[in-house]
């Protein structure tokens, strides 16, 4: 892999050209970029806790907590309390402004934070987040707030330049220059809150002492008295924005490309905002959309050059990924990889329905045959004998074909009696306990006092029966489903963390795609965790499983809660609400692909 060159477009000739078309200001130039200051903080300096203000306005700001001048790379805010605090009524009498900074964002920022916030403990107050990157402008508290949402979180690890002006009504949010959001009909000027007197005027740190501080860097914090116009926001977001599509380029990850069998997926669309487009050495062997057609057997592997193109408000950086396809394997191994991979999951204790897959990879067909399917049918439906009889020896094969190629595999399944019918005795409760700490988002079990479902008792001493050791190792939403032969139980979950986690837009839009799954014939002694992927691509999260088992089709029907989106929308910022999901297993290990089962908006 190799980088090539970065070109980009004169700001000052984008700015021309936009002009032209739409009528917008070309106003973009530096000298006016110190028009309007109120307050300006390069903050490169590299000791002292005061913060020179540059504005020529002498309103230098003072600097508390942890943090670390870097100089030229800004100042390092570490998260616990550091911050620069601004003066007092700083924002007196102003019905327009202007606020910007450049801000890179520490991976581990928690949340709810400020990037910047102006004003007053709940009464009155500005802000700006990277938390579903927002600003808003408060007359009281947070129920008064008036909010431009850009409908996703700000990217973390790389300098950002966030930007939000506000004047004559119309509030405005930018991103490296480029408008992300925009909100007409706000009521609330800066210099009216307090009346003009603000005493919690702050970078890094919130108006409200309970949220987070700011971690990361911040530099080239400016206030301004004045709206400054969409080529100005340019002219102070080309800094980062020039550096954009290098950096996205560079984070792209295709995988182990040195022996390619299958199709690519190859996105368009980075993390950090760049359309990513793509070109083929060999579209024949790979496709500028990842179609994979590998050379005919004996003919040889084929290499190949893919070029990513990162473009982002004007600029581009390009990368080059070397490609090898292997040549392709012939029918008879494709017939022998197929059989192989084929698993009956405890082909010894047999308790229920088994799945019999009907196709194998590379479009291998498969075709079942049983000896007694009194027993287990050929398509998987077991019956299993009396209580108190002897396992029953059920013996499958399976062909395999491709093309003219075929072979075939045996399996002997032990499938076990029904057990005992049993008095029920009482009720088992599943369930998460919040989110204050790792313990809390774990699987915990309570008892009912025989049968009775209003009195309990904690089990294991209230700690966590089941922990989650994958995914986001933290799991909510419990549900427990008993087989209909009665002596097998799954337990269904959401794999969630909010305590540490990455906040809840983040969890509905790039949420897991997997539930947490344990099995039990006792409700003592669990399997394993089993993390299945469920959802596809376009699913923003996956929550709130349950289950039933249907009869009629000898499955169980699992259906949960997803947010889905487009399936252009790879980073999933567009709007979107959650539908209901479902999906059939027998084993709940093999799931089908996902459907609608309920959807608000179709109704």
């Amino acid at each position: 892999m190799s980088f090539r060159h970065l070109t980009f477009t004169s700001v000052l000739v984008a700015v021309t050209v936009a002009a032209a078309g739409l009528g917008i200001s070309t106003t973009s130039s530096a000298a006016t970029l110190d028009d309007g200051l109120v307050v300006h903080y390069d903050l490169t300096q590299t000791s002292g806790t005061t913060v020179a203000d540059t504005s020529g306005f002498g309103r230098d700001g003072t600097l508390s907590g942890d943090t670390t001048w870097l100089g030229a790379e800004g100042l390092r805010l570490g998260g616990a309390n550091g911050h620069v605090r601004l003066p007092d009524n700083v924002i007196r009498g102003l019905t327009d402004i202007t606020v910007s900074v450049q801000v890179d964002l520490a991976a581990d920022q928690s949340v709810p934070y400020f990037v910047w916030g102006l004003g007053n403990t709940g009464n009155g107050y500005l802000f700006a987040t990277g938390d579903r990157f927002r600003a808003s402008i408060a007359s009281g508290d947070w129920s008064t707030e008036q909010t431009v949402d850009s409908g996703r979180n700000l990217a973390r690890g790389s300098w950002r330049t966030i930007t939000y002006t506000l004047g004559s009504g119309t509030a405005v949010l930018y991103e490296d220059g480029v408008e992300v959001a925009r909100k007409t009909g706000v009521t609330t000027t800066p210099g009216s809150i307090g009346d003009g007197t603000t005493t919690a005027n702050h970078l890094g740190r919130s108006v409200y002492p309970s949220d987070r501080y700011l971690k990361g860097k911040v530099r080239d914090f400016r206030l301004y008295g004045r709206v400054l116009s969409s080529g100005e926001a340019r002219e102070l977001g080309k800094g980062t924005a020039s550096g954009r599509p290098a950096t996205d380029v560079a984070a792209l990850d295709l995988g182990d490309t040195s022996a390619v069998t299958d199709d690519l997926t190859l996105p368009t669309r980075a993390a950090g905002g760049s359309v990513i487009s793509w070109a083929s050495s060999r579209p024949s062997v790979v496709s500028a959309t990842g179609v994979v057609t590998r050379p005919a057997p004996r003919t040889g592997n084929a290499t190949v050059t893919l070029t990513a193109t990162a473009s982002y408000a004007g600029y581009t950086a390009e990368r080059d990924f070397a490609v090898t396809v292997l040549e392709d394997i012939t029918d008879r191994q494709k017939v022998e990889n197929a059989l192989k991979d084929i698993v009956i999951h405890d082909e010894d204790a047999i308790r229920g329905n088994v799945t019999l897959p009907s196709k194998g990879a590379r479009d291998v067909t498969l075709t079942w045959q049983s000896s007694d399917p009194r027993v287990v049918t050929a398509t998987g439906e077991v019956t299993r004998p009396p209580h108190g009889s002897r396992p029953r020896i059920a013996r499958l094969s399976v062909r395999a074909t491709k093309g003219y190629t075929s072979n075939t595999r045996y399996f002997t399944l032990t499938v076990l009696p029904l057990p005992k019918k049993a008095a029920m005795e009482g009720y088992l409760f599943a369930y998460f306990t919040g989110e204050a700490s790792q313990d809390t988002e774990q699987v915990h079990f309570a008892a009912s006092r025989g049968n009775d479902p209003l009195h309990w008792d904690e089990l294991n001493g209230g700690r966590p029966v089941l922990r989650s050791k994958h995914g986001e190792t933290g799991v909510r939403d419990p549900f427990i489903i008993r087989s209909p032969e009665g002596d097998r139980f799954f337990l269904v979950a959401t794999d969630l963390q909010i305590n540490d986690g990455r906040g809840w837009d983040a969890a509905m839009r790039h949420g897991s795609r997997y539930l947490e799954i344990w099995e039990s014939t006792d409700l003592v002694t669990w399997s394993d965790q089993r993390h299945v992927l469920v959802s596809d691509a376009t699913a923003g999260m996956t929550w709130a499983p349950e289950a039933t088992y249907d009869p009629l089709i000898g499955a169980y029907v699992v259906y949960w809660a997803s947010n889905v989106y487009a399936p252009g929308d790879t980073d999933h910022t567009g709007s979107t609400y959650p539908r209901m999901m479902y999906s059939t297993t027998r084993d709940f290990r093999t799931f089908t692909t996902p459907r609608v089962w309920n959807d608000p908006a179709g109704a």
